[in-house]
C-alpha cells in the first residue's frame, strides 16, 4: 500500500479531524483558507478515495456525504505493517525504527506491547 498523496491525505485530515460524515463542500471550505482549490479537483479525489474504498458515502439530497472506512489510526498502523513487510529482515528494521524513537514513544511501544501480550488492544 502507498501512502496518500499530498491532497488526499489533507482530505483526509479533514475527515478524520471532523470525526462526522462530510459532502465535498464541507471538505472544500474547510480547505480553502490553507490553499485555492476548485470544487470539482476536490469531487475528483473524494471519489477516487471512494473508489479506493477509504471513504464510504451515503445519499444526502443530491449530494453525498462521505465517512472514513478506517481511523486515522489503522492507516498509521497499515503502513507500518507494509514497511515492515517490504524493509527486507523485520527485527532490523524494528531495531532501526525503535532507535529513532523518542523515549515516550519507546513507553508508548512497550505499554501498547504488553497491553497485546495481556490480551487487551
Amino acid at each position: 500500500m502507498r501512502g496518500f498523496g499530498d491532497l488526499e491525505a489533507a482530505i483526509m485530515d479533514r475527515f478524520w479531524s471532523r470525526g462526522e460524515p462530510a459532502t465535498v463542500r464541507d471538505i472544500l471550505t474547510e480547505l480553502r483558507p490553507q490553499r485555492e482549490l476548485a470544487y470539482n479537483t476536490v469531487l475528483t479525489v473524494v471519489d477516487n478515495l471512494y473508489k479506493k474504498g477509504w471513504l464510504v458515502r451515503e445519499a444526502a439530497g443530491r449530494a453525498h456525504r462521505f465517512t472514513p472506512t478506517a481511523s486515522r489510526e489503522q492507516y498509521s498502523a497499515r503502513l507500518m505493517r507494509d514497511a515492515l513487510d517490504e524493509g527486507g529482515d523485520p527485527q532490523l528494521a524494528l531495531l532501526q525504527f525503535v532507535g529513532q524513537m523518542t523515549p515516550q514513544e519507546a513507553d508508548a511501544l512497550r505499554a501498547a506491547l504488553a497491553a497485546y501480550e495481556q490480551g487487551r488492544p
